[in-house]
């Protein structure tokens, strides 16, 4: 089994706040992350695919391919966009890191081609913070 990673990079803005709670509950939960007017971050995405490589050419899958798939399912309908308000398929869910990893996730699946299987999304916050989703 070989396993190829692609990272990619994008940023975007958001907050962390729960409208079932109080702003005192959020503010005590989240901290600054629940300001009001938002706070953003430069993600790091990494996409790791896994399987056998091809014998005609050696690749396990066309890194270009890949950059493409994951541009288009996901850098464009993230970058320099509003989590809570931008995005459609974070909407009406907490915008932590954690769970745009999941979306990521289901987002790129149904386009990994069948020679290969998504093994991991490892979603980078801040550089000491990241998060990893095997599916």
């Amino acid at each position: 089994m070989v396993y190829l990673t692609r990272q990619e990079h994008f940023n975007a803005a958001h907050k962390l706040y729960n409208p079932r709670w109080s702003k005192e509950q959020n503010e005590a939960v989240f901290g600054v992350c629940a300001n009001e007017n938002w706070h953003g971050h430069n993600y790091d995405l990494f996409v790791t695919i896994k399987g056998h490589p091809d014998p005609d050419t050696g690749f396990l899958y066309d890194v270009k391919k890949l950059s493409k798939l994951i541009k288009e399912h996901v850098i464009d309908k993230l970058d320099h966009k509003n989590l809570n308000l931008d995005v459609d398929f974070m909407k009406d869910q907490l915008c932590s890191t954690e769970n745009l990893a999941i979306a990521i996730w289901q987002q790129l699946q149904p386009h990994i081609p069948q020679q290969v299987e998504l093994h991991c999304i490892k979603l980078y916050e801040t550089p000491r913070i990241y998060v990893e989703y095997f599916g």
